[in-house]
């Protein structure tokens, strides 16, 4: 997105459309306007204050109890962060997503207590208070519920992690399920989304030179260099 700069409508290609119409005028009233202005409108490894990923995000004390218990919180408190983003939009993506991310948001949830009563053999549902989303009342959830969204597990590997099927998807139930079913341990990861094929203006945001024709000026400096 650098290279091209705003998104166009499909089908539109050569110059990169119009933009007298400012395409990005809605970022004007973004709290954090620099995700646009420099980061071409994509995703940046930051908070929502501008705060660069690092190190102090990880806690981990060597316990592997009060590590879970620890992520357990973080996931219950990220639900009702979606949940209070979920209440301030109207806008049908911003809530579509919400929706997506509050389940999702549960599975995360109910994987650590799952695995605390592993260890422990402690009824979180009892030793813990959690917080009670119904997520059958949010609508935008609801197609997500129906497919099993909430009780498929991603290992994220052709090959790692077959461990978590001793505690997720045999049988044992941590938090209620809504609506209830068998969990599930997927090999692999989800099916992603489209992504769009942006076309834009390389001149103007890499001068003179195509972006293949940078990579082979890149590739010839280096070698010159050794």
């Amino acid at each position: 997105m650098l290279n091209n700069g705003p998104d166009i409508p499909d089908g539109d290609v050569g110059d990169g459309g119009d933009i007298s119409g400012a395409p990005w005028e809605g970022m004007k009233d973004i709290r954090l306007a620099a995700a646009f202005l420099s980061g071409g409108g994509g995703a940046m490894p930051v908070n929502s204050n501008g705060v660069s990923w690092n190190n102090d995000f990880i806690t981990t004390t060597g316990n592997v109890v009060v590590d879970l218990l620890h992520n357990f919180h973080l996931e219950c408190g990220a639900r009702l962060h979606k949940l209070r983003v979920y209440e301030t939009l109207s806008d049908p993506t911003g809530r579509e997503v919400c929706g997506y991310l509050l389940v999702r948001g549960s599975v995360h949830a109910h994987a650590y207590a799952l695995a605390l009563e592993k260890i422990t053999g402690v009824d979180v549902k009892k030793f813990l208070p959690t917080p009670n989303i119904p997520l059958g009342n949010i609508p935008e959830c609801q197609k997500y519920l129906d497919e099993g969204s909430h009780r498929r597990l991603y290992t994220f590997s052709p090959n790692d992690y077959k461990e978590m099927s001793g505690i997720w998807g045999n049988g044992e139930v941590a938090l209620p399920l809504d609506p209830p079913g068998e969990l599930e341990v997927v090999d692999g990861m989800p099916e992603g989304g489209k992504i769009q094929q942006l076309v834009g203006v390389p001149s103007a945001f890499t001068p003179d030179y195509a972006p293949k024709e940078m990579f082979e000026i890149a590739e010839k400096l280096y070698k010159a260099s050794r």
